[in-house]
C-alpha cells in the first residue's frame, strides 16, 4: 500500500523530508567551490595579460552583459600603424634569410670547386717546377757511357761526344749526336738514354762484317749492305773473299748479305769464299778441306743455315766434297 507524503505544514513552508538529499561536504584536498550566487557582486581578480616583445597592445576590456548573464571580456583588435622602419626591418631580415639559404645549398658546389682549383693549381705548380728542373743545371749531362761496342773503342765515342757535357738531358741535341756517330762507319745505329741526374748513355749497334771486296784500292770490309767499314792492302782475317755480279748494288750481293747473315757464327768462321752470278746461285767454300755448299737463292736461309749445322755434325766437311741445301727439305751431301 503506498504511503501517502506528509502534508505541509499550515502558514510555512513544507518540512524536510527525511529522504531529502544533505549538501555533499566538501572534501579535505579539494578547495571550497566558489557560491554560485547570482546577486554576488564581488569578483575574482584578473591576473594581467603579458605579451610578447613587438606584439600589438590589447585594448581595455569592455564589460557587457550576455543575454544569459554572464560577463564576456572582448578584445579591441585594432592595432598601431606600421611605420616605414618595420618595412624596412622586415625586409632586410627577408634578405638575410634568403642568402643564408644560398649559402646553405651552395656550400657543397664551393667546396667542389675550391677543390678543383685547388688540384689544377697544384698540378700547374709541380709542371712548371719539373719542367724547369729539367731544363737546369741540376740535370746537366756529366757522364756519358758507350754500350754495345765490340769492334770500336768506347773511348773514341766517347770522345766524340765530349761536346754534349754541360747540357741539360732535356736538351740535349740529337742531330749533333749523329753527325759525331756519322764518322764511325761500323755504328749501324743507336740510342740514347738519360739517367739522370747526370748521365748520357749511348747504346750502339754495330755493323756486321760479312766479307772482303777485292778492289782497285785494296781490300775493303763490307757489311751485309755494302757499306764500306774499312780498307786495307792486305785481306783482313775470319772474313770470306766477296764474289758477287753486278757489285755491291747488284741483287747478287744482297743474296750473299743475307745468306751470310743467317749463318750461325761457327759456320761463318769457317767460310773463306762466298760467290754468285745471280740470285739464285749462292755457293759457300769451306776453308781447310775446300768443301762447296751449294746454297742456291737466299729464301729460306735461317733453315738452310740449321740443316748445314746438323750435316756438318754427322758429316764433317773433310770427307764431303759438297753439301747442297738449296733444297732444305731434302739435302744433299756428295
Amino acid at each position: 500500500m503506498r504511503r501517502p507524503s506528509p502534508l505541509p505544514p499550515q502558514g510555512g513552508k513544507p518540512a524536510d523530508s527525511p529522504l531529502r538529499a544533505r549538501p555533499a561536504t566538501p572534501r579535505r584536498d579539494e578547495a571550497p567551490r566558489p557560491a554560485e550566487d547570482e546577486d554576488l557582486q564581488e569578483t575574482a581578480p584578473i591576473a594581467p595579460l603579458l605579451l610578447a616583445p613587438g606584439a600589438p597592445a590589447i585594448s581595455k576590456t569592455d564589460r557587457g552583459r550576455s543575454d544569459g548573464g554572464e560577463d564576456v571580456a572582448r578584445a579591441d583588435t585594432d592595432t598601431a600603424p606600421v611605420g616605414w622602419r618595420d618595412v624596412w626591418r622586415a625586409a632586410r631580415s627577408r634578405r638575410k634569410a634568403l642568402r643564408a639559404e644560398v649559402r646553405r645549398f651552395t656550400v657543397r658546389q664551393r667546396r667542389r670547386r675550391i677543390i678543383w682549383i685547388s688540384a689544377a693549381a697544384s698540378l700547374v705548380l709541380v709542371t712548371i717546377a719539373t719542367v724547369g728542373a729539367a731544363y737546369s743545371p741540376l740535370f746537366a749531362v756529366q757522364q756519358i757511357t758507350v754500350v754495345g761496342t765490340s769492334q770500336l773503342a768506347a773511348g773514341d765515342v766517347e770522345a766524340a761526344l765530349d761536346d754534349q757535357r754541360g747540357t741539360p738531358l732535356a736538351a740535349i741535341d740529337a742531330s749533333s749526336i749523329k753527325a759525331a756517330l756519322v764518322a764511325f762507319p761500323l755504328v749501324e745505329s743507336y740510342t740514347l738514354e738519360a739517367r739522370p741526374p747526370h748521365e748520357l748513355v749511348v747504346r750502339i749497334v754495330e755493323r756486321t762484317p760479312i766479307g772482303v771486296i777485292s778492289g782497285a784500292a785494296g781490300y775493303t770490309l763490307v757489311d751485309a749492305a755494302g757499306v764500306a767499314l774499312s780498307t786495307s792492302p792486305t785481306p783482313p782475317a775470319g772474313y770470306p773473299l766477296v764474289d758477287a755480279a753486278g757489285g755491291e748494288d747488284g741483287v747478287a750481293f744482297a743474296a750473299i748479305g743475307k745468306t751470310m747473315r743467317a749463318l750461325p757464327a761457327d759456320l761463318r768462321a769457317q767460310v773463306t769464299q762466298v760467290e754468285a752470278k745471280t740470285a739464285d746461285d749462292v755457293t759457300l767454300t769451306l776453308g781447310g778441306t775446300n768443301t762447296r755448299v751449294v746454297w742456291g737463292s737466299a729464301d729460306e736461309s735461317a733453315l738452310k743455315a740449321l740443316v748445314l749445322q746438323k750435316l756438318t755434325a754427322t758429316r764433317p766437311p773433310d770427307g764431303v766434297a759438297v753439301y747442297d741445301v738449296s733444297s732444305p727439305e731434302v739435302p744433299v751431301i756428295r
